[in-house]
Order: C-alpha cells, then structure tokens, then sequence
C-alpha cells in the first residue's frame, strides 16, 4: 500500500496521481508478491529484486508462500470456529488462488468480504474482488491503511460494523514507517469493531537474521524497490494487539500458528511474527 492524498468522487481519499502510473523499471510490492507465490502479474525488475532478497535469506519464496499458508490457516478459524462471517482484508495483493474471499466462502456461503489496498497494480485487478458469489459478497476499496476513517467508512456499505469482523493486516504493516503512526491506525480500526471481533497480522522481522542482514535488506530496498519496509522485532508487532486477548498459540513464527502440516522449508526460522487476537 502506498500513501493516500486527494480525493474521489465520493469524498473520500485516493491515491496520488504519481502512485496510479505504472512504473515497470522499480520493483513493486504486489508484484514481487505474486512472483514470489507463482503468479505471472510481474516483471523484470520484481523478478530481480526476489533474487537480490533471497541472496540474503534463501527463505524469502518459503516465507511468501507460508504466510499464505497462514492467512488460509487464521480465515478458517475465524468463519468456522470463531463464527465471524465478515472480513475487513487491508493490503490486498494482486489476487491470486488460496485469497481470503475463496477460504471463508468455503466455510461459511454467506461470508462478506471487503479488501482493502491502494496500489495502482491492485487496482488493475480489482474487477476480481468484485464478482458475486451466492448469498455472500465481496466488494473492493481503493484506499490506504493510513487514513483508516476512509477505510471504515467505504467499508460499511458492505459490512455490518454492529456484529463481529475479522481485520486481516498480513504483510502490510512493515510498509508503513513508524512516522506514519501504524500504531494509531490499528488502534482506530480495531476501536470500530464491536466485542468479538478479531485482528490477524504478520508482519516482517530481523529478529533472528540480525543488524548487519537487517542493514543489507534496506539496502537492497532502497535500490531496487519503490516501497520501503520496516522490520519489527517481536514486542514492537505485540503493540497491535494491545488490549487484545490473543488466541493460542499467541505471536509466534507464521509457520507456527496452528500448522496443518509440517513446514521443513521454514523449519527453525523466524521471518515473520504472525497472531490472531480476540477483541473483548
């Protein structure tokens, strides 16, 4: 997600005009994505910003790949055993197999689904998040994670803020910088939600890779991408679930969380702090 400004017809914050060209030289944050997941919405300069991440850590593709895992993982427990029957996805992607509206319309036909993401590259695509299915619904907002009013205004066409949602914040919050208050936009999205709500988040870190691959990781990134991303260690990603109950295992490695299978690619490493939180 890149940064908001402006205003759509509706009043409601856009993205800036610089942020709607594509740029094809730079890498971009979907694309790298859906590269990364097997996808073919990307380019030479994604591909090659991959292969720069993973000549740092070999786990960068395992990592995409298992917080896809993951986010499969927390939506089925959220429509099934937590009996939440809307999602509030911000940081969408590009869609690719696996996404939150397919897991949860499995569980539960009636699910309501709103993704939420700015990049020009989603926007593209965002006829997808668009298409009926049954009883159920999915809609698409263009907007940004940093103007969170927006988000929940746009959303409430679609969801009912008055019963329980599950706020989907995977692989989104590491992009936004501690000047920018990710903190106080969680705070404020989760301050909408009613008693029985949930927060999902992963959320990059350098906890076990160390200063000195941190540093060469930024590097790389201010060279080759247009989007620039801060590693939080594990106490800094448990600050989003102040005042949250969190379920078990509690924030653990993505990989960790309530696994279906064993993971040997990712085995012992720690990329990712990944939790689900309840909201009293």
């Amino acid at each position: 997600m890149t940064g908001g400004g402006g205003a759509d017809g509706d009043g409601f914050p856009s993205a800036p005009k610089d942020d709607l060209v594509f740029d094809t030289s730079v890498a971009h944050q979907a694309r790298l994505y859906n590269y990364l997941l097997g996808g073919k919405d990307h380019y030479a300069a994604d591909r090659a910003y991959a292969r720069s991440l993973t000549a740092i850590n070999p786990a960068v593709p395992a990592m995409a790949r298992a917080n896809r895992d993951f986010l499969g993982r927390a939506v089925r427990f959220l429509a099934g055993e937590a009996g939440v029957s809307q999602f509030l996805d911000i940081g969408t992607g590009i869609p690719a197999p696996g996404g939150t509206h397919e897991v949860a319309l499995s569980v539960r036909p009636d699910a309501r689904i709103v993704y939420v993401d700015n990049d020009p590259v989603v926007l593209a695509h965002a006829h997808a998040f668009r298409t009926g299915h049954g009883p159920g619904a999915t809609d698409y907002v263009d907007a940004d994670v940093r103007d969170p009013e927006a988000i929940l205004r746009r959303a409430a066409k679609t969801l009912d803020f008055g019963e329980p949602v599950g706020l989907l914040l995977l692989m989104i919050l590491h992009a936004i910088p501690d000047g920018d208050d990710p903190y106080g936009a969680v705070a404020t999205l989760v301050d909408a939600l009613p008693s029985g709500s949930y927060l999902a988040v992963s959320h990059m870190t350098a906890d076990q890779a160390g200063p000195e691959a941190d540093e060469r990781f930024r590097e790389i990134t201010r060279r080759e991408s247009r989007h620039q991303y801060t590693n939080r260690s594990r106490a800094e990603v448990a600050r989003f679930f102040e005042g949250l109950d969190l379920v078990e295992p509690g924030l653990v490695p993505h990989q960790d969380w309530r696994p279906d299978r064993e993971d040997k690619e990712m085995a012992g490493i720690i990329s990712l702090w990944a939790g689900v939180a309840r909201k009293p």
